[in-house]
């Protein structure tokens, strides 16, 4: 009989586990609040209650090779970095050429999941949901996938900001900031200086009066144009990656910050952390530093108060007449239809094993799906959560006795609190490639690449030293794809594609008269030396030196 798996939510990683669960020939069914798939990257005009939110003009910050699901390239002709509305035709084309929806039930909110009474036996879960018209079911499934991501309640700390109740502007969450407009020739503050705040600041302060930037510990300020202006994701291959993980921290972080402070001058523009390069979750943003230079920006420290329409910051100085505050505080995740004893979450800290897993039920049923901030796309790293997770439901791959599972989790998050600033944004942290590689060794699928420099060298030197596409994980074992290795090698043409717009021809070459004039100058450099005894004298009358110089010239 096959096995049900009921999916939580139609965004990408959603769409992973439907696709995932059919490769494996598992039978999901999708439960979708809303009417339509995309989750994060569906903009709506209104933000809708535990619901992720974007504003209209949102760009994701990694590159369209990186992002992608493993065995179905984004179009060539799709821009590296893609707006909001293409990510949402990206999906929908996945989802058609997969026939994803008819697994989707849309409208349909999922109120309770929870064991059945047998489920130390069976592993089964019931679920209870209502649709749009109010009519509850209780369905019964072998396993479950979670996949509801981190973006839906904001995060937002008015009990740090004394006087916020006596402000008599605006103030809102990120995740409530739809479009400019409404705030031309305005002042606005934008708390925090992560990408939404970098992002908003940019967008709002080429209409408002002043926009201030306030800043607790400042940021690193990636750009999303990398060395000869290619994305700056492709540049991380595997070699460097490497090279990263034996190099002592410090010298890592070293040479990243000096990078960056050639671009510009991360102490001059105020926005240098105390903190290191790789201790924090990196912000990207490519106008910030014209936005501040050209004095429509200006960062600010934390702030110590408000009163009335002014705003008071930690250095002293005071603001006037306000209008707008927006707190770019970040997201509080959990999962209020699991009873707490499945799966805990407490100051954003969840414990799972690979952040996948539960490490302590009875049965590995249930599955957290894209639960992580990567550094990197999360698109790909969903989708290799949920081709292990639905190998796990198959008894295909077995989970490690729990005190290994336990002692995994207890590495991970020692290793997460030695390497970054304490932050609420800092407990799910993973690295792109060293987490995929991880995922891939259990699933089975990690390239094998001295194999490869024997039986394919071509390929294994794209796979060393090329960036670490997704395809990779396509290569070999379970849901190999026969066109990875196609994909992999025509990368760098989808590349270039979108950026062809226009005839670009070479100039054409021209006679050089590089050589004629060194010959010249060597001539002139051997009379001078020959008749060094009598140059004063010639140098009073070149007319002879010209002559004795047309001497040693051959006739033509």
């Amino acid at each position: 009989m096959t096995r049900r798996v009921a999916v939580v939510g139609a965004g990408s990683s959603g769409l992973a586990c439907i696709k995932c669960c059919l490769d494996e020939g598992l039978e999901p069914v999708c439960f979708e609040s809303s009417d339509d798939i995309g989750g994060l990257w569906r903009f709506k005009e209104s933000p809708e209650a535990d619901r992720a939110s974007i504003y209209h003009s949102v760009i994701i910050n990694t590159s369209k090779e990186m992002m992608c699901f493993s065995d179905y390239p984004i179009p060539a002709h799709f821009p590296n970095f893609m707006h909001n509305s293409l990510i949402m035709d990206y999906f929908r084309m996945y989802a058609d050429h997969f026939q994803l929806t008819r697994h989707i039930r849309f409208n349909t909110r999922v109120l309770q999941v929870k064991q059945r009474s047998d489920f130390s036996r069976s592993g089964q879960w019931d679920v209870e949901t209502e649709n749009k018209d109010g009519k509850k079911e209780k369905h019964i499934f072998d396993a479950v996938m979670i996949c509801i991501g981190h973006h839906c309640h904001p995060n937002l700390p008015l009990q740090d900001f004394p006087g916020i109740d006596s402000f008599t502007g605006k103030y809102f969450h990120s995740r409530d900031y739809k479009a400019f407009e409404e705030w031309r020739n305005k002042k606005v503050v934008v708390i925090g200086i992560g990408n939404s705040g970098g992002d908003i600041a940019v967008e709002l302060s080429r209409v408002t009066k002043q926009l201030y930037l306030s800043t607790r510990r400042g940021a690193w300020i990636l750009n999303r144009v990398g060395d000869n202006g290619l994305p700056l994701d492709l540049l991380f291959n595997r070699v460097v990656n490497f090279a990263w993980k034996i190099l002592p921290f410090g010298v890592s972080c070293d040479m990243g910050e000096s990078r960056l402070n050639q671009r510009f001058n991360h102490r001059l523009y105020n926005l240098k952390p105390t903190h290191r390069l790789f201790s924090q979750h990196p912000t990207v943003n490519d106008e910030l530093p014209n936005r501040i230079l050209s004095g429509t920006v200006q960062v600010k420290p934390n702030i110590r108060r408000f009163q009335g329409s002014s705003v008071e910051f930690d250095d002293g100085s005071v603001v006037e007449d306000v209008d707008l505050v927006v707190f770019a505080t970040g997201y509080r995740f959990s999962f209020p239809f699991l009873a707490s004893h499945v799966v805990s979450v407490s100051d954003n800290k969840a414990a799972l094993y690979k952040y996948v897993f539960p490490p302590e039920l009875d049965r590995p049923t249930l599955a957290i799906i894209g639960l992580v901030q990567p550094l990197g796309a999360i698109m790909p790293i969903s989708e290799m959560q949920a081709r292990w997770a639905t190998r796990v439901f198959k008894g295909c791959i077995k989970l490690p006795p729990v005190a290994a599972m336990l002692k995994d989790l207890q590495c991970k998050q020692e290793a997460m609190a030695k390497r970054y600033v304490p932050s609420q944004r800092h407990t799910i942290q993973v690295d792109y490639i060293n987490y995929m590689d991880e995922m891939a060794e259990l699933l089975g699928v990690r390239p094998g690449i001295l194999k490869l420099l024997l039986t394919d060298p071509r390929l294994a030197l794209n796979v060393l030293f090329g960036p670490v596409t997704p395809y990779q994980y396509r290569l070999r074992g379970p849901g190999k794809w026969d066109g990875a290795r196609q994909a992999i090698l025509t990368q760098w043409e989808r590349v270039a594609r979108p950026m062809q717009t226009r005839p670009c021809e070479e100039p054409k070459d021209k006679a050089s008269c590089k050589w004629p004039v060194v010959l010249s100058a060597a001539v002139v450099g051997l009379a001078a030396y020959m008749n060094r005894n009598s140059l004063p004298d010639l140098l009073q009358d070149p007319t002879q030196l010209w002559a004795r110089i047309r001497v040693s010239l051959p006739a033509f």
